[in-house]
Order: C-alpha cells, then structure tokens, then sequence
C-alpha cells in the first residue's frame, strides 16, 4: 500500500547557515491526523515548505503517494492540497469563482456548478456567501474555501499550517469536525500548530519539534493522559541546556 506521506531523514540548511529541520523522518498513512507541535522557528513551515517543492532540501527525501517531491514535482504535487494560515485566493472573485477555478486546475477538471455549491456548503460556506467577493470574508470563511479547494482536488494527503490561528471556538470546532469528515474519506491529514489543545482534540499522533528535531512522538493511546504543555517544556529546557543557548520562544503554544 501506497503511503500518502514519507519524510526521510530531510534536512534543510539556509544559504545564511540555519538548520530548519534537522534529520527529521516520519510517514502519515491514509485515514491518519498527525500533528507537528512547535514554537515560531521550530521548522514546522519549513518541513511544508520542501514538501511542497517551494524549497529544495538539503539532504534527504520527501515522497508523496510514493513520488519524490523533488525528482517527481508534477506527480507529486497532484496527490497533495495545501491550505495555509493566510489562504492565497482571489479577492475580486466570489466564493463560487475561486473554486471553480481551482477545480478547473485539478486533475478532475471542470466540476458542475451543482457539485461545487455542494462542496461549499459542506465546508460550512452559506448560500448567500457563495456570490459574495472573497476580499471581504473574515479568515474563518477563507479557511473554509480553502478546505473546501482542497476536497475538490480529491488529493490523498492535506497539508495544513496553522489551519485554526485567529479562528473564533465556533469556527475551530467547526473545523475540527470537518477533518474528521475528511479522515473517515481516507485522507491523510498533517497539520502544523501551535494549539495543545486542538491537536489533543484531533490528532491520532502528535510530534514535538524543537528546533528542527523532532524530539517526541506521542501515540494515539498516550495523548488523551499526557500532559502535553509539561512534555514540552522538558523537551524545550533539555535542548537548550544541551546547546547553551536561549530558551525558544513558546508564548504562541496555547
């Protein structure tokens, strides 16, 4: 079986000398959430970064449903959907335009008007914001459109950064709700975050990344007892005693 997700030990070294990720590996298989945990600087953008081939790595491998990232862009890309924490999509084109568009880019081409309504509701996108100009949404609605571009692409892995930042309870829970939906169609999900919170609500594993190590694990039968604000702050105090640096950042975890 085909896994939606390989990361083998990827490393990514800027032209300035950062390491941003760090001899990582980890795989996502098909009906799988897996949830990155980490500080602003952990690598968490970065790893979506080469995974998408916006950057090239260092060393190592990314593979989606098998296809190498960098040797197999095109193949590759066609199995994967990305929505970032500020969606890119067109602001003078309305809700129904946007995805029409993007389906019309997608490997299953032009879609009815009927089944594109269809998918927008599913999102949780109203009727009347459907012929409304997306310039004017709040960020709760783009995330949603850009959800629901993603299930029109019909892809096997959902790459998401940061997907519930600035979104109000109702709108996080609603997302919640809707990966869960996505899950049970047998998608692999990896989403990056900074909420302890959400991704103990969601996520079937969850990965600590510290400075661009992931440093833990945590199952699916240990994240309902594990007190993940503790298990991180012991990984964040024991890297930086190992390296004599500043202690990062984790004022955005939650």
């Amino acid at each position: 079986m085909t896994v939606p997700y390989e990361i083998d030990h990827l490393v990514k070294r800027y032209d300035n000398g950062v390491l941003a990720v760090d001899d990582l590996h980890l795989s996502v298989q098909k009906q799988e959430i897996f949830c990155m945990l980490g500080a602003n600087g952990a690598g968490k953008t970065t790893t979506l970064m080469v995974s998408l081939g916006f950057t090239p790595p260092s060393g190592g491998t990314v593979r989606i449903s098998g296809y190498d990232i960098t040797r197999e862009p095109l193949e590759a890309k066609a199995h994967v959907a990305y929505v970032s924490e500020n969606v890119q999509l067109y602001g003078n084109f309305t809700a129904m335009q946007n995805i029409r568009f993007f389906s019309e880019l997608s490997s299953r081409g032009k879609m009815e008007d009927a089944a594109l309504h269809e998918v927008l509701a599913r999102v949780g996108l109203g009727a009347d914001a459907h012929k409304r100009r997306v310039r004017g949404f709040s960020k709760g609605m783009r995330q949603r459109l850009g959800i629901a571009i993603a299930i029109i692409r019909d892809a096997d892995l959902i790459l998401l950064d940061e997907p519930t930042s600035g979104l109000d309870p109702k709108g996080g829970l609603d997302f919640m709700n809707l990966l869960q939906e996505l899950r049970r169609e047998g998608r692999a999900v990896f989403m990056t975050t900074h909420d302890i919170f959400r991704a103990r609500e969601i996520a079937d594993r969850i990965g600590i990344m510290v400075r661009g190590k992931l440093v833990r694990v945590l199952e699916t039968d240990e994240i309902e007892h594990a007190d993940l604000a503790a298990i991180y702050t012991h990984y964040i105090d024991q890297m930086a005693i190992q390296e004599g640096g500043a202690r990062p950042d984790t004022t955005a975890l939650q």
